[in-house]
């Protein structure tokens, strides 16, 4: 492979703690990390928009708004958008390979 280009085999990485991550770009102040995870985040509200693309795995992602909570299961292939503000938590069922794009420096 050259070296403008690289293969990331999703399915095979795994990190060394939960919501650990592999760097996979930068664009423009966006990042762009594959992470690996068995367990529960924390309920965090971005200071940006996150895109959360389900690679495999299942993951139950909680959104709440004015103390009131939604649920809302992700399958392999599901994209879920929060935007600016939202306060949320990804709680996977088993392992979960996830890709997430945000703002560089985003929690």
């Amino acid at each position: 492979m050259s070296a403008s280009a690289r293969v990331i085999r999703s399915a095979e990485f795994q990190a060394e703690r939960a919501w650990g991550a592999l760097p996979v770009a930068e664009l423009d102040g966006v990042t762009v990390r594959l992470h690996w995870t068995d367990s529960p985040y924390i309920w965090h509200v971005n200071d940006g928009e996150e895109v959360f693309v389900v690679l495999d795995g299942q993951v139950c992602m909680k959104v709440r708004e004015q103390g009131v909570e939604q649920v809302h299961w992700l399958q392999p292939g599901d994209i879920f958008h929060a935007r600016e503000g939202c306060e949320h938590v990804a709680h996977p069922q088993g392992v979960a390979r996830v890709l997430v794009v945000e703002r560089e420096g985003s929690v």
